[in-house]
């Protein structure tokens, strides 16, 4: 560790000199030897950090519109060379060529605060072995030595031994309770903020390299901080659940204002989108706008989530505008409960088991129907076979029924009520 901390000697000073300056203001409120000021300070020192790293936090939210931008292509090359993965792999590394795409752009921000998180680090470390560093003088190092958190000296590490927590005027016990739960707090904000963005703010119509990558960093992270997490001292973990909940907090303004096209986050925002329509007649904020606006240049392009909020739209009788505003358009209404009675008129599917009952009670009916109607084909046929073929001789129906008693000749028909 010593080695890779020489490596970032060059930004020790620095991060010294910013904690010192932090310190004078908390030292001021809380005592200079309290554990509140040097934590805060350090707290202070991860805000200040994070703030500067804005701008590559947005050229991370770029990067990955671009990679979703990509998800139609890449799920083409998944379908063509679904028998062959290398040749797959190939063409997806030639992708991210021609458009300028990272897929490793989610690590930048973890790669950037490196340098910071080494130097600080380094700094505690000195603290802890009574060696001045930076704009840390002998003062501020009996200071820092004496400060405590929960009980627990911002140098102390959970694998230190008796003596030497012992030296920090700190107990053993205290130290490990104090490090197990910031490690446990620190693991869990971790996986936290990776699964919120592999459950809510991606697109999972289209699996892609990217996707994979996160569902493994979501396992993967945590793990590594939990078992490095009891190397590292007091005022480490402190840094370090600092930037992970200010990560988690920002992942979830993204989340909630710019989710990913496509993704569950995308369904609630146009919801919450709507009901904003629908309680106020325009889209409010220069955000929601230029959603609508890019929504609207789609066009035929837009994904299943979209569409609803275009239909929604029409179902309110508005339309909306090439500007992200919407107006009142009687055509969208229109097409909205065209569409509606549409799906109003298809028939429900029937079960089986339905289908053949229904088959079978038509038939029936069909039989019933055939033998009603031969019955009264031949009532109707009977007065006429009943006629004589000619004048001298009976004809054979009346023969039949002169043999069983009844009256010769013709008979006259029963009235119909009486048959």
């Amino acid at each position: 560790m010593d080695t890779i901390a020489s490596l970032f000697s060059f930004i020790t000073t620095p991060v010294s000199w910013v904690i010192v300056q932090f310190h004078k203001v908390y030292g001021a409120l809380f005592g200079d030897d309290s554990g509140w000021a040097w934590g805060l300070s350090i707290v202070s020192l991860v805000v200040l950090i994070r703030i500067c790293l804005i701008p590559l936090f947005v050229k991370q939210i770029k990067s990955t519109r671009n990679m979703q931008v990509l998800q139609p292509k890449m799920k083409a090359i998944q379908e063509r060379y679904k028998n062959d993965k290398q040749r797959q792999s190939e063409e997806m590394m030639k992708l991210y060529k021609e458009t300028g795409t990272n897929p490793l752009s989610s690590c930048l921000p973890i790669l950037a605060q490196s340098p910071f998180f080494f130097a600080l680090y380094h700094v505690l470390s000195s603290i802890a072995s009574g060696k001045k560093i930076g704009a840390i003088n002998q003062d501020l190092l009996d200071s820092a030595r004496q400060a405590h958190i929960f009980g627990a000296p911002l140098a102390a590490k959970f694998t230190d031994s008796v003596e030497k927590v012992t030296s920090l005027d700190a107990s053993l016990t205290d130290v490990r309770i104090v490090t197990a739960i910031m490690i446990v707090l620190m693991s869990a904000s971790q996986f936290f903020t990776q699964r919120q963005l592999v459950t809510k703010n991606v697109d999972l119509t289209v699996k892609t390299p990217y996707m994979q990558q996160q569902k493994m960093l979501m396992y993967i992270f945590p793990v590594i901080f939990a078992v490095m997490g009891i190397n590292f001292p007091v005022g480490v973990l402190v840094y370090w659940l600092t930037t992970n909940v200010w990560t988690m907090g920002q992942q979830m303004y993204v989340i909630n204002q710019n989710p990913t096209p496509g993704s569950k986050a995308q369904d609630a925002y146009l919801q919450r989108v709507l009901k904003s329509v629908t309680a106020h007649g325009q889209v409010r904020g220069r955000t929601r706008r230029n959603t609508v606006k890019a929504i609207v240049a789609k066009g035929p392009d837009r994904n299943d989530i979209e569409r609803k909020f275009i239909t929604g739209l029409g179902k309110l009788g508005l339309a909306a505008q090439d500007d992200g505003t919407v107006q009142k358009s009687e055509t969208a209404a229109a097409d909205a409960e065209g569409s509606q009675a549409h799906k109003r008129q298809q028939p429900k599917r029937q079960t089986k088991a339905k289908r053949q009952t229904a088959g079978a009670a038509g038939a029936k009916d069909a039989e019933s129907s055939d033998a009603g109607s031969k019955t009264s084909l031949e009532k109707q046929d009977a007065p006429q076979d009943d006629q004589p073929k000619s004048a001298g001789k009976p004809a054979s129906g009346s023969s039949r029924q002169a043999k069983s008693g009844q009256r010769k000749g013709p008979q006259r028909p029963k009235h119909p009520s009486k048959k």
